[in-house]
């Protein structure tokens, strides 16, 4: 056991050997979190604690994998697989398919992913006649997870005054009927989405006391990670699972609660003493990620926050550069400056790629960054971009494999129902749907019936939908006698969809082709690894295509790119969270941008930003740039953009500021071949405010910045004059307005039409 603590720290190692009762571990940025619950789950193992009396919650599954494999080598045991550990939607999964008959699912049920749910709305829609412009599926489907999240089912939704005045108010008052409607399209399909899997996980403890007690008293031990993350559901089932034994271990930052969007509620971590009278509470403070600069500003900053839990992070590591805060004039300034900083640091420096981070409050805000990489010839990559398992190749054959395993997966039979073509269209579907529902049959069922098909659509088409339901009940005989990979394989080859992608030899068709092989080529992998999915025990059973389903449902949802070649991350904050990289890059920090204008006017929305705005400052590790850009094109206008209060409230001994830099390119700041224009000279600059020293910098650049030379007869510009601009090319001068530094010009381009263009920034050369 000395092995296993020798690695820690003292406040590490109080959390780790504290195993009876409430435990709550606030681990600041960068202090060891994962490795606290790492060795506790190995602690606990090692004094011969039973591995499946723990439950170990994490927020992904690539953490969860990561902290068994750890585990493993830590007490040199295969135990640890044994653990219940897992996200919370995993875990959930797997009591929900132990206990389904309760809530009239069967044990295959189908687990809904995002495009899923999306289609289901849709096809709602559809048949009611609703407009999906009014009721945008997205805002509906969010509107119902919301609900789920507060434990409010269709039924209450629809029911609750308060609410369907609220709906009525933002002129929805449909959305009550709707979410009734899809609720009963899941159930009718024998699937759950993400949130069901809590929302009846919550119903099942609540509606049978026995199962319940059951698994309280199966899990003796109970572990949460990222608890500041947690929704009101999430919250609730964890205290009822930790109500007999009250050995609950939570570990999280409220410092880094930033998904409030997604239900969390910051409350849960911040009042977790109230559950708990006899909690024991653990400070991780000691930052081993980020220099002291960065520590310290970082901590200036998220000090502002009233609603926090008392915490002093610090480091050792080296005291290291400045933050540095760069001010550009527009957004595509902002662009080309981060984009040459990055090439010239890698030139001058040795760096790598992906070394570099670009991180940015909303995804509409990389373009710039694209463009200006691009141009450089710097490889990057859009974190959280598509996914292996949301292209549409894979999701066909998935289809198969779902229905194979569930057949009232009324998605998944409608997705491959005509793939490859077979003859039944859309208007075939359509009449399927309206003769189940005069029936009341599920469609399966109706399919299975010549007679019914016959009826509602004509001896030759219902041949057609017979034909393929015998192909469908083919591949269900194979299901449990095959393994996942030949079963797989059959499939592919017998449906047709292998013959249907190896015919296209476009470059397209042959990627499709490829992405095929390489999904089987995983469920090769899966099919020899010999694990029991309920337990956790290793077996010598086969693993199954159900099995193997079971797993994947799980695990697309939160699947990252897996592209190993070293590219420039550019990602919002947000999909930062966990992250870390040598060197940061937080563009666009402007008022009503990070800030959002959506949550200036509260107090808790606000300090909700302040604390996406400290993960991002502490996700790097050896130096931090924070840009923003004096004018930015909203809806096709160039506006007036003024410096984050953010910028503000960073002490200034912790920063350094740069203009309009001729070089910039020294991730070590203006210490090393950082040229900039101009320095404030006269009063001394630390006797400024951060933002006084901003607006300063502004003045005396804007009075003191020499015009380029395509600039330079822009005074005597005139309508009716020939002009060229760098990026629009040649154009024709329409129109003028304003005076001094506001001056306009309305501007006809060859190639991309009329444009506006504030001239102090456009760089027009006159040609006639």
């Amino acid at each position: 056991m000395d092995t296993i603590l020798s690695k820690l720290n003292e406040p590490q190692k109080s959390a780790v050997t504290q195993t009876e009762g409430p435990v709550m571990v606030i681990a600041g940025a960068g202090s060891g979190k994962t490795r606290v619950l790492t060795y506790r789950v190995a602690w606990l193992l090692n004094k011969g604690v039973d591995p499946f009396q723990i439950l170990a919650l994490t927020f992904t599954n690539k953490a969860a994998f990561e902290m068994k494999e750890r585990i493993i080598e830590l007490i040199g045991s295969n135990e640890a697989r044994n653990v219940w550990m897992g996200t919370f939607h995993s875990i959930f999964s797997r009591i929900l398919r132990a206990e389904s008959d309760k809530l009239g699912y069967s044990f295959n049920f189908t687990i809904y992913d995002k495009d899923d749910t999306k289609s289901v709305m849709r096809s709602i829609l559809k048949e009611q006649n609703i407009d999906n412009k009014v009721y945008n599926p997205d805002f509906v489907l969010h509107r119902i997870s919301q609900a789920k999240s507060s434990l409010i089912s269709a039924n209450e939704y629809a029911n609750n005054v308060e609410i369907q005045a609220q709906d009525k108010s933002i002129n929805k008052p449909l959305l009550g009927m709707i979410y009734q409607l899809y609720v009963a399209r899941c159930k009718r399909s024998d699937a759950m989405d993400f949130d069901d899997l809590i929302y009846n996980t919550n119903l099942l403890f609540r509606d049978f006391p026995e199962a319940l007690v059951r698994y309280q008293h199966k899990f003796n031990y109970i572990l949460v990670d990222e608890y500041q993350d947690t929704n009101y559901a999430q919250y609730l089932i964890i205290k009822k699972l930790a109500a007999s034994h009250e050995n609950i271990c939570v570990v999280g930052d409220d410092a880094q609660s930033i998904y409030a969007f997604r239900g969390a509620n910051i409350q849960n971590i911040l009042n977790f003493k109230n559950d708990y009278p006899e909690l024991i509470t653990f400070k991780l403070e000691q930052n081993y990620r980020s220099t002291q600069n960065i520590v310290n500003a970082a901590n200036s900053i998220i000090a502002k926050n009233k609603q926090q839990i008392a915490k002093n992070i610090w480091t050792q590591n080296e005291e290291g550069q400045k933050v540095t805060i760069i001010r550009t004039a527009s957004d595509a300034e902002e662009g080309s400056t981060v984009a040459n900083s990055i090439f010239e640091s890698k030139m001058n420096y040795q760096l790598q790629n992906d070394a570099f981070a670009i991180l940015y409050r909303t995804n509409a805000q990389s373009r710039s960054f694209e463009e200006a990489l691009r141009r450089l010839s710097i490889p990057y990559r859009i974190y959280g971009g598509l996914s292996f398992y949301k292209r549409k190749e894979i999701k066909d054959v998935l289809g198969y494999f779902r229905l194979v395993v569930n057949q009232y997966d009324e998605e998944a039979l409608f997705r491959i129902i005509n793939y490859p073509a077979r003859g039944i269209g859309k208007t075939t579907v359509e009449k399927l749907i309206v003769e189940a529902d005069q029936r009341q049959m599920k469609i399966w069922d109706l399919m299975q019936n010549i007679q019914y098909l016959q009826k509602a659509l004509g001896n030759a088409t219902a041949i057609k939908v017979d034909e393929f339901v015998t192909k469908i009940k083919s591949f269900m005989v194979l299901l449990k006698t095959k393994n996942a990979f030949d079963f797989a394989k059959h499939i592919v080859n017998a449906t047709g969809i292998f013959k249907d992608l190896n015919d296209d030899k476009t470059p397209e068709g042959i990627s499709r082709f490829e992405n095929i092989e390489e999904m089987l080529n995983g469920i090769k992998d899966f099919s020899e690894i010999e694990v029991n999915i309920e337990t956790g025990e290793t077996q010598n059973n086969i693993r199954t295509l159900d099995e193997y389903m079971l797993e994947i449902a799980l695990y697309a949802n939160d699947e990252k790119d897996t592209d190993d070649t070293r590219k420039v991350s550019l990602m919002t904050i947000h999909a930062a969270k966990g992250l870390e990289f040598p060197y940061v890059y937080i563009v666009g920090v402007e008022e009503n941008l990070f800030p959002s204008a959506q949550t200036v006017n509260s107090r808790t929305e606000l300090e909700e930003e302040r604390r996406l705005f400290y993960v991002a400052l502490t996700r790097s590790q050896k130096k931090a740039f924070i840009t923003y850009a004096e004018n930015r094109y909203r809806w096709g206008s160039l506006t007036f953009c003024e410096p984050s209060r953010f910028i503000d409230e960073i002490d200034s001994e912790y920063v350094e500021y740069i203009g309009k830099p001729n070089s910039f390119g020294s991730p070590w700041g203006s210490s090393q071949k950082t040229k900039p224009e101009v320095k404030l000279t006269g009063q001394a600059i630390n006797s400024f405010t951060p933002r006084e020293k901003l607006k300063k910098l502004n003045t005396i650049l804007s009075n003191s910045a020499a015009p380029s030379e395509e600039n330079t007869d822009i005074e005597s510009l005139q309508v009716g004059m020939e002009v060229e601009h760098l990026r629009f090319g040649k154009g024709k001068v329409l129109q003028m307005e304003g005076s001094g530094p506001n001056k306009k010009a309305t501007v006809f381009f060859n190639s991309v039409g009329q444009k506006q263009l504030l001239l102090k920034f456009a760089k027009l050369k006159i040609l006639s």
